[in-house]
């Protein structure tokens, strides 16, 4: 039973996980273990307070430096779905299961939305887990759309089962080369099939037939990760301390609203951390 989850591992998440080590609060924090990954990809960044004209691949370092100071560690897995249970919240991760008094989402705001007919068929055909659900495949025809090289070892597990994948890298340089993996330039725009994902649409206006699609991203969309939360405008509302309406979830960082700031996340993660150091501080009495 951990204290406090962190989803996400940019700059908001960043500043929860300090604070909260600080505070001695027993914390798993998921996400890419290269920690403000985004961050580096700017090219320079000139309102952070202390830190003038510095270009996104330092003030990144930074940041990597000051959580491997802290002896900070990140759970390098994508969390698909959180179970509000009373006092406490079940994680599920790929295959695997945690609990936390808190939990604190992080994830930023999502480069790429579903496709249409995906949240319709979720469980029917449409999964986010290849170690949970890969084997109900196995010898079977199907597509695996992937937004991140770091989760390509879960391709070649499914490589492994399957007959055949329609692979969709939305990257460049996939390092994916398997005789049972065929890789599309074209992007999927539709999930196709009466109840159960039996097809895809594709961007050309081509169509192919699959058993299952398997959409392995580094975020899950936030209807889907926890349905019970209260979401305006596509971002995640929370009060003045970080709260959603879930007692004992809060949020920060981007994917509560703009403005899309690095400072303003390093803030809001900061509140974050110190509402939860109090509700675990109340809810101890």
């Amino acid at each position: 039973m951990y204290d406090t989850a962190i989803i996400g591992t940019g700059p908001a998440g960043l500043s929860a996980a300090l604070n909260l080590k600080i505070h001695n609060k027993n914390v798993i924090w998921f996400g890419s273990k290269d920690i403000c990954e985004k961050v580096a990809l700017a090219e320079k960044v000139e309102n952070y307070p202390g830190l003038p004209s510095i270009s996104g691949k330092e003030l990144a370092e930074n940041f990597r430096r000051h959580a491997e100071e802290m002896e900070l560690e990140v759970t390098d897995k994508v969390v698909n779905t959180i179970v509000p249970m009373g006092k406490k919240f079940g994680i599920l991760a790929g295959s695997d299961f945690c609990e936390a008094k808190t939990v604190l989402l992080t994830t930023g705001v999502a480069a790429s939305g579903q496709l249409k007919g995906e949240a319709e068929r979720l469980g029917h055909g449409v999964s986010y887990c290849a170690t949970c659900d890969g084997r109900l495949y196995k010898g079977k025809r199907i597509a695996v759309i992937c937004n991140a090289a770091r989760l390509e070892h879960e391709v070649r597990f499914l490589a492994e089962l399957v007959e055949h994948i329609d692979f969709f890298p939305y990257y460049k340089d996939t390092a994916i080369d398997l005789p049972n993996v065929d890789i599309h330039t074209t992007k999927p725009t539709e999930v196709l099939g009466d109840g159960h994902a039996e097809g895809l649409k594709l961007s050309d206006g081509s169509e192919i037939a699959i058993n299952g699609l398997f959409c392995l991203r580094s975020s899950i969309a936030l209807g889907n990760l926890i349905k019970e939360v209260e979401t305006e405008d596509g971002h995640i509302k929370v009060d003045r301390q970080q709260q959603t309406n879930i007692k004992g979830c809060f949020a920060a960082g981007d994917c509560t609203g703009r403005p899309y700031q690095y400072t303003k996340s390093v803030g809001e993660g900061n509140i974050a951390a110190h509402s939860i150091i109090n509700y675990l501080a109340q809810e101890a009495e």
